[in-house]
């Protein structure tokens, strides 16, 4: 049966009387807007926009430096709180109401808006990932980290047709692309300043591990005892990521890990930060739904901490629609634990300040799964959000928690 490939995406358009397409990317996964028009220096931003809240794509031809000015001003407007907003008070997401779930899902809907309208602002690109415009950036390299080398052959690549994204888009990706070539120092990895190598270089599309006190947890959590018979001290980090709880355990000297991802371009990104970090010989990374087959003594598990659905890919390794992924890792661990062994699961509280989850509704699922709890391990964020009065979730901000929850078989 001869193999069907799917039709590219296309944006189309009209310019100088002349119908014109071009290859639509979207790594949010959004459609490309039915109508759009040229956009250059002379538009305002009133008029950009009042388009853009209408859905019209402006597919830019003026100065590439005045498109981000632009975006700026447009984004002034929809953060500008109206003075009627402002006599009623705009309120923070109150964890000790009933309603907070209610007022969680209406900020996540504000900011799914925000970030359609905002992406209105279009930015063409040459097959080669050039960009055809006035003091536009040399973001081939970024644009290939996060779409694949233009010079690849296939019908679908970017090489057969030009390309249009949101400028959002872009910056995002050239965002992303100094992350990875700067890297992000991780102080379990080894003191800064050091000879051990001490960073990740998270990939485009792969969440960063910014929110270091999870990592510390890792590092300073007591191993089970079976820890000290090295040869049969097995360890599994699943969903694995960057790599980086992976890298963790092999510097705490665990010499057996099998580190389990799904995603493509995590897949990636770990196997090449653990081999930057020299402990590839102590990590075997395989793509798998969450467990490997087999047994562990260790098994830890960071899930998406929020139970929301994610708006946009990279969101997906902090919203999981329904909590798939932890039901799933506490539905089979106590299957996958050796003998003695421990789960190490990673999660913070914040999904139960908001309403999302209960604390009882968790301990249930530990006790439903044939599980019971060792210990606990608890510490405070330190990230900039959490003393952020001004951010509409500081109320339950303020009170989170990231917990490591030892778990055996019951």
């Amino acid at each position: 049966m001869p193999h069907t490939q799917i039709p590219a995406p296309l944006i189309r358009w009209n310019e100088g009387g002349k119908d014109c397409s071009a290859l639509w990317r979207s790594e949010r996964g959004a459609t490309a807007p039915r109508r759009v028009e040229l956009a250059d220096d002379t538009m305002s931003a009133d008029s950009a926009y009042r388009l853009a809240c209408a859905g019209t794509g402006l597919l830019w031809r003026g100065d590439f430096q005045n498109a981000k000015l632009l975006l700026a001003a447009m984004a002034r407007r929809i953060d500008k709180v109206p003075a009627r907003k402002k006599r009623k008070g705009n309120k923070p997401v109150d964890a000790n109401t009933n309603a907070s779930a209610s007022a969680f899902h209406l900020h996540r809907q504000a900011q799914a808006q925000r970030a359609r309208v905002l992406s209105c602002i279009l930015i063409p690109f040459d097959a080669d990932y050039g960009i055809p415009l006035r003091r536009a950036p040399d973001s081939k390299l970024a644009c290939a980290e996060a779409w694949g080398d233009a010079h690849a052959s296939g019908e679908l690549n970017a090489a057969a047709l030009n390309s249009v994204a949101s400028l959002r888009e872009l910056m995002g990706m050239t965002s992303a692309h100094e992350w990875r070539k700067k890297g992000i120092e991780i102080a379990a990895l080894g003191k800064v300043g050091s000879t051990a190598n001490n960073r990740i270089h998270p990939h485009y599309g792969v969440f960063s591990p910014v929110r270091g006190e999870y990592i510390n947890l890792v590092a300073k959590a007591e191993f089970p005892p079976t820890f000290f018979d090295r040869v049969k001290f097995v360890a599994f980090d699943i969903g694995t990521g960057t790599g980086v709880l992976s890298a963790v355990l092999a510097r705490r000297e665990v010499t057996h890990i099998v580190a389990t991802e799904i995603d493509a371009r995590a897949l990636v990104c770990a196997r090449e930060n653990l081999t930057k970090l020299g402990v590839m010989d102590h990590v075997k990374v395989i793509e798998a739904n969450l467990f490997p087959e087999g047994k562990a003594s260790l098994i830890v598990c960071n899930p998406p901490w929020l139970p929301a659905r994610p708006s946009s890919p990279i969101e997906r390794a902090v919203y999981d629609e329904g909590g798939l992924m932890l039901q799933g890792f506490l539905q089979g661990l106590a299957a996958h634990l050796a003998p003695n062994g421990e789960g190490w699961l990673l999660l913070s509280d914040l999904a139960e300040h908001l309403g999302l989850r209960t604390r009882a509704e968790l301990l249930e699922t530990f006790k439903t799964n044939g599980l019971k709890i060792l210990n606990r391990i608890d510490v405070k964020p330190d990230h900039p959000k959490a003393a952020d009065s001004s951010d509409p979730l500081y109320t339950a901000r303020a009170k989170e928690v990231t917990s490591l929850w030892r778990l055996v078989a019951a």
